[in-house]
Parts: structure tokens; sequence; C-alpha cells
């Protein structure tokens, strides 16, 4: 399922999956919380940080833009 707070979508569990990766890893490999963390996942988050940005595309191998991506109808997609 990919959440989408207004119009960007977080594509933070399906890129999980593909890696065969818990959140409780992310979590602990790039020292972020998994509170953090969960809030980027179920879309609640208002804004990332260049620095969260890096180092989740760093520990996912993928690009910024495999994470986030814009949609012109917002809500929630599956």
């Amino acid at each position: 399922m990919t959440v989408q707070t207004s119009f960007i979508a977080v594509r933070l569990d399906e890129l999980l999956r593909e890696r065969g990766m818990t959140l409780t890893e992310l979590s602990d490999r790039i020292g972020l919380t998994l509170a953090n963390l969960s809030i980027l996942k179920t879309g609640k988050a208002k804004a990332i940080r260049f620095s969260t940005l890096e180092a989740i595309c760093r520990e996912l191998r993928c690009q910024p833009g495999d994470l986030l991506i814009y949609s012109e109808t917002g809500g929630i997609d599956q």
C-alpha cells in the first residue's frame, strides 16, 4: 500500500518489502527512531530532512524518486 499525504506518496513499505527488511532493522541501521520512521511510513510526516532521506536511500540503495512519488490526486492508493 502506498500512503499519501496531500500529493506526495511515501513508498517506504514497498521498498522495505522488496528488500526483505523490517522497519525496525532500517531504524537500527540508520539511527532513526522507530517512531519517526513509522510516522513517515504511515504518511503522517509533514516534512523530511535531506539527511534522513539520504540515510534511507543509502541503506535501501534507492533514489529519492523511488521513495517519494508525486500524485495529482492525493489520497491512498493500493
